[in-house]
């Protein structure tokens, strides 16, 4: 029990009931599917909400037998009830930061950017803190100052009822029912498709390869899969291997390692593998590629400019990306080729590029 973290859980409880409400079909809020992502992240010790809850008789009920602190925010008018609610949540928060120092974690349940300079104060404090809120009410300020952030309408157990001109994020239990929408509703549904950040694995193996070659360069010990999550959550608090149609990290790193995108080795903890850029294989293909296609347009030994040579190489195979290797950019890759002694690269001013040659 020593080693779980001890989280501090506040709901600013308006934002997120309404928020749910507004976006989410009309769907009461679950209080259920928080507690339960929490508690695979550590042992919540504090739990409380704010609100006037005169307004929120029901919910009252249903966070009282979730054991919920309930501190009551009384009637005021407009803004000034909303600021009161922020105003306490941040004090209580700040005061348990000083006064609890076996609170590792802290939980702020909102939306709402006004909580930001909060996250940061905690996070200077030295404790990690995961953002809760409705995708459609969060403010794109918030997520991004979190060390993670779970969007509540993305959580396993919430049951969003669809809605004609959105799309409902299917439930575990709806995954396997592969039911099609009628044909209007996929109409008027494809505008939302299309604004929606893309989760595709191809892009994943991208994120995940230059995590990887990042955290190899560093040079401060080995890359485990724990130390690449915590990595990916610090580029993104969103992210989330379900989003991709993985059950877990482990079996998503498993994925990419079967792709060669990725080598996995035995680790330091059992279940915790290493993690690492594979040597050989797609790398020296790749240079082969490269050097092939500079010894086609430099026939005679005639240097090749690097600008468009990018473009070339697509045209060999179409399905070349540098940062599937780990490379953050196509110079980076190409210089790699030159360490590996697969060519020669060097700044021309007279041609104000980078040219290239193939070894004798």
């Amino acid at each position: 029990m020593d080693q779980e973290d001890r989280i501090a859980l506040f709901l600013d409880y308006e934002n997120l009931a309404l928020g749910a409400r507004d976006h989410l079909g009309g769907a009461p809020f679950d209080f259920r599917p928080i507690a339960d992502a929490l508690a695979e992240r550590g042992r919540v010790v504090v739990r409380r909400a704010y609100a006037d809850w005169s307004y929120f008789d029901e919910d009252r009920r249903m966070l009282t037998r979730s054991h919920v602190e309930l501190i009551e925010i009384p009637q005021r008018m407009g803004a000034s009830r909303k600021n009161a609610a922020d105003i306490k949540m941040a004090v209580d928060a700040i005061e348990l930061a000083f006064e609890r120092d076996y609170l590792s974690t802290f939980v702020i349940c909102s939306g709402d950017s006004d909580f930001t300079p909060l996250v940061h104060k905690l996070r200077e404090l030295n404790k990690r803190v995961i953002g809760v809120g409705v995708e459609g009410s969060t403010s794109g300020l918030l997520p991004p100052a979190c060390d993670e952030f779970l969007y509540y309408d993305r959580l396993e157990g919430v049951d969003i009822p669809p809605a004609r001109g959105r799309r409902a994020r299917p439930t575990s239990r709806q995954a396997g029912a592969e039911q099609r929408p009628p044909e209007s509703e996929q109409e008027t549904d494809r505008p939302a498709r299309e604004a929606e950040p893309d989760r595709d694995v191809d892009t994943l193996a991208v994120l995940v390869a230059q995590s990887v070659a990042g955290l190899q360069g560093s040079a401060n010990g080995d890359v485990t899969a724990s130390r690449l999550k915590r990595t990916l959550l610090r580029k993104d608090p969103t992210f989330s291997e379900s989003d991709y149609g993985f059950r877990t990290f482990g079996e998503l790193l498993r994925h990419l390692a079967e792709r060669n995108v990725i080598e996995l080795a035995e680790g330091p903890a059992k279940g915790d593998p290493e993690v690492s850029l594979p040597e050989h294989g797609d790398r020296e293909v790749a240079f082969g590629l490269l050097r092939g296609v500079v010894a086609d347009l430099g026939s005679g030994g005639n240097p090749v400019a690097l600008s468009g040579l990018k473009n070339q190489v697509r045209r060999a195979r179409p399905d070349f990306s540098e940062k599937k290797l780990g490379y953050r950019s196509f110079l980076q890759f190409c210089k790699a080729a030159a360490t590996a002694g697969v060519l020669d690269l060097r700044w021309s001013p007279e041609a104000d590029d980078y040219l290239l040659t193939t070894q004798p």
